[in-house]
Formats: structure tokens, sequence, C-alpha cells
């Protein structure tokens, strides 16, 4: 069977994309590209037989009632974010963001419904005590990908008319900008992200989930076997990326610590620090449905098994 896939070039999907694992019973279109294009083509359009998607964008596709998408609990994008929080001159601590005006692309963003719900959480920032303006982060023109349906106590507003968000937190005129994606004006609110992310994770266990393998609801229902081949396939693509950051006689990846990095990582989150697969990351997971609910992006029923495909729930052994 032949299926389109899109998914950006990762290195624990390269062995897909360049065709050294193959999911048994499939021949792979390996369609690679960035995870905002991926993404709007595949939530507006339905174009890919098989795609990368946001797991909020996920979420909100299901709360509409009959969901156009199966996901597979394989994770393409893990990623702290703290580091994602841009504030303008003057805001030094995260309480100072009560009442203030946050931009942010699109409000259902996965990197945004973690950084709100860490900060309501931890950091004294309801998520109810700001103003939301969405568009650009550098061009005007980008929209939500699916309609919203918000109460009105969740203030959202749209940019000015042709000004990116990075315009507006240059002038003054917002407090922060909530972006995965780094800004060209302001700077991070928590300097030392990397102290600060692992002090969460230490206190947590939480290595936030952004992405997940999304199969397109018609081509699963015909063809249910799909899941698990390729649950088995990205898991394996997976397996040996993180084994190439274990080579000591040259250095596979671009950075001159990459030994010392994949040594602390392993360190602090053990061995499967990257874990695919619903029981090892339900607390995950379950912390991030959470955070859905309370933003009004995800049903009061919802619930972590629901979210994937039967097939993928348990696991096989001989």
């Amino acid at each position: 069977m032949r299926i389109t896939l899109a998914c950006w070039d990762y290195d624990r999907t390269r062995g897909i994309l360049e065709g050294r694992i193959r999911p048994e019973g499939l021949e792979v279109d390996y369609i690679a590209l960035p995870p905002e294009e991926t993404f709007f083509r595949m939530a507006r359009f339905r174009e890919f037989d098989v795609s990368e998607l946001s797991l909020g964008s996920y979420v909100v596709s299901r709360r509409a009632g009959d969901a156009p998408f199966v996901a597979v609990p394989v994770f393409p994008s893990r990623s702290f974010r703290h580091s994602g929080i841009y504030v303008r001159d003057g805001i030094a601590r995260p309480e100072e963001l009560r009442g203030g005006r946050v931009g942010v692309a699109e409000y259902q963003l996965t990197a945004n419904i973690w950084i709100r719900g860490i900060l309501a959480e931890h950091h004294g920032v309801p998520v109810r005590d700001v103003t939301y303006v969405t568009g650009g982060l550098e061009n005007p023109r980008r929209v939500e990908k699916l309609k919203l349906d918000l109460p009105p106590e969740i203030r959202i507003e749209p940019a000015p008319g042709g000004t990116s968000l990075s315009e507006l937190l240059a002038r003054g005129e917002l407090d922060a900008i909530y972006s995965p994606r780094a800004p060209s004006s302001g700077r991070r609110l928590f300097a030392d992200f990397p102290a600060v992310e692992r002090a969460y994770y230490e206190a947590n266990g939480i290595f936030p989930i952004m992405h997940v393998l999304a199969i397109r609801k018609d081509v699963y229902e015909a063809n249910r076997w799909i899941a698990r081949s390729l649950f088995k396939a990205f898991s394996a693509a997976r397996d040996e990326a993180i084994e190439a950051l274990r080579e000591t006689a040259a250095l596979k990846v671009s950075l001159p610590w990459t030994l010392a990095h994949a040594e602390e990582a392993r360190a602090l989150m053990g061995d499967d620090y990257w874990s695919y697969g619903v029981d090892a990351n339900r607390h995950v997971l379950e912390k991030f449905l959470e955070y859905a609910r309370d933003q009004s992006l995800a049903s009061a029923d919802e619930s972590v098994d629901a979210l994937f495909a039967p097939e993928t729930l348990e696991e096989f052994a001989i």
C-alpha cells in the first residue's frame, strides 16, 4: 500500500525518510515540510494520508464531534517551553503578565497550551487574566487553522491589520509573546531557561509532547493495521537516532558536546527519555488534557486512551 506522509526531517524520522526503515506493508512517499505548513494543509484540507500534527489542533478537532483523524502515540516533537516566553523591557517576573496583553500566533498552538498551563499552575498567571492578541509572528497574515468555540471570559482579539506580533512587542503594545519560534524582538523571560526547565522536569517528571502522528480517518478505517505498522517503524527510526548520539569515534551531530548533552539527558530523564506509547507518557498526556480543558480547547470527557488508535494501546510480546 502506498501512502503520503508529511513530516519534518527530524533525526528521529530520517530512517523512514531515507528508506532504511520501511513500515510493514507500506510504500511511503515522505514529504518533508516545516510543521506550520504540514499542520495547516492537513487540518484544513486533509491533503496527506498520514502526517505529523499539532497535539493541540488534534484535540480541538476531536472536540467538534466526528474527528477527521486518528492518532498514533508517536511524538515527533517534544520540547520544554519555558524558553518560549518572550517579554518587552520592564517585565522581570511571570506574575507581572497578569492583566497584560500577550501575542500568540494561534490560541490553539500546543506550545502555547503548555506555556499558559505552566504559568497558571506554577507562576500565578491564570489563563483568563491575560488578553491574547493573535496574528503572525513576523507575517501579519496568519490565522487560526481550526475554528474555535471559546467562552467570552477568554479574551482574544486579532492584531491590527498589517502588523506582526514582533512589531507590537517591539513598540511596547504587547507585554509578551508566547511562541515556539523566536520572534525578532523581545527577550526571554527565563534567561537561564535550561536550568529552569531541568528544575521543572525534576519536580514534575514531564517532558512536554508537542506533536503526534495522525492518520486521516478514512485511511485508518479502511486499513486499521497501518497504525501498528507506523508505530513500529517510527520507534525503530527513533532508536536509530538515539543510538547515533552515543557514537564516540566521530560526532554525527554538529555540536561539540553532543556526548555530554546526551549523557546529561539520560542521567536526568532515563534511557527512554524520548519515549513513544501511551503508558510511558500517560502522566504527560493527562496534564496536557487538564490544561486544554481549562483553556476551553478539550471536551470535559476527553480521555488519554480515546486519543489513540486502539491497536497501539497494548504492547505485543512473544
